[in-house]
């Protein structure tokens, strides 16, 4: 338990728990760490925080401090590639050893923040992280709590990790760029630039770059090519509407790939088509990824270069969270 001691009689005596300090605008973080010991210069800065009482902690038997709560419930939700910070306010995050694909358990999840005065805020699921990004941040409500909470959420973290980075290994990937107008040269292709930045971002090489006029049975003809090469993700880029003289969908088809769907619950890449030629995924990208910072692309990716197979009920899935916002990467 707490108890509360007047500050100016609380010098020789070691804080409980940091105290805050807040500039608006400018800091906000720990004036004096737990531990600390109040001397008789830091009673006029305790009470300038609006801190009149001190707490003396007592802890009864079965009881922890929020520190020491924080580790064990970090420790318990982080998988693999991930390290965690020394406490700070009481929280401990979860930073990401590894650049790779961040996977988040969202019913365990659920069920960790469900038990109550404790919580688990992480970055969404599905999204490719950077070695060095918090990725997730958990912390105690009070600043003892009952050891018997602890060990409960634990055992929930024992089913598997909630907070999982994948790594994302190098991929061959092939880009095949449709529409006449750039392949008879009339206009340069935007494409590629694009693509071979972000896929370079997350550790895959643009291995090759085709360019097919807007002919069915010639985009076809090269992604089956792309496919024999050892491609292990083609994209197609361009003509993916439903407008009559957009044929690169009926290009992808003839090529033999099953279609999963074309058409995507997000904002920008409605129009995007996903697609397998036997397991290597193909990708059709609309004209979004040329003038929208964040698009399905930037969703796609990292779960295909991980290895992840798209499915249509994954992708109808992918309404919620959908809407992209040019910020978001």
């Amino acid at each position: 338990m707490l108890k509360a001691i007047p500050v100016e009689e609380a010098v020789g005596m070691p804080l409980a728990h940091d105290i805050t300090e807040i500039v608006p605008g400018k800091y906000k973080g720990p004036a004096f760490r737990r531990g600390h010991v109040i001397r008789p210069e830091d009673v006029s800065r305790l009470l300038d925080l609006g801190k009149a009482h001190i707490y003396v902690m007592e802890l009864a038997e079965g009881e922890i401090h929020e520190e020491d709560a924080a580790r064990r419930l970090a420790r318990a939700a982080a998988g693999p590639h991930l390290m965690l910070t020394d406490p700070v306010e009481g929280r401990v995050n979860l930073v990401a050893e590894i650049a790779g694909l961040l996977k988040i358990d969202a019913d365990l999840l659920y069920r960790f923040n469900d038990l109550g005065e404790m919580i688990l805020a992480t970055l969404p699921a599905n999204r490719y992280v950077r070695k060095g990004d918090v990725v997730a941040g958990t912390r105690t409500i009070p600043v003892v709590v009952k050891e018997d909470l602890i060990k409960r959420a634990e055992a929930i973290c024992k089913e598997k990790p909630i907070v999982t980075i994948f790594p994302v290994p190098a991929r061959r990937v092939h880009l095949i760029v449709t529409g006449s107008e750039v392949y008879t040269g009339r206009i340069k292709d935007g494409f590629e630039p694009v693509v071979r930045r972000k896929v370079d971002e997350m550790g895959s090489e643009l291995e090759a770059t085709k360019f097919a006029p807007d002919d069915p049975d010639r985009i076809a003809a090269l992604i089956k090519e792309s496919h024999q090469a050892g491609a292990e993700i083609i994209l197609v880029s361009g003509g993916m509407s439903v407008d009559p003289d957009d044929l690169t969908p009926e290009g992808i088809r003839r090529s033999g790939a099953k279609v999963e769907t074309h058409g995507f619950p997000v904002l920008p890449g409605s129009m995007f088509l996903m697609a397998y030629l036997e397991q290597t995924p193909i990708l059709g990208l609309s004209g979004c990824v040329l003038h929208d910072a964040v698009s399905a692309f930037d969703l796609l990716l990292p779960r295909l270069l991980a290895g992840e197979k798209i499915s249509r009920p994954d992708i109808v899935a992918m309404g919620h969270g959908g809407l992209q916002r040019k910020h978001e990467h």
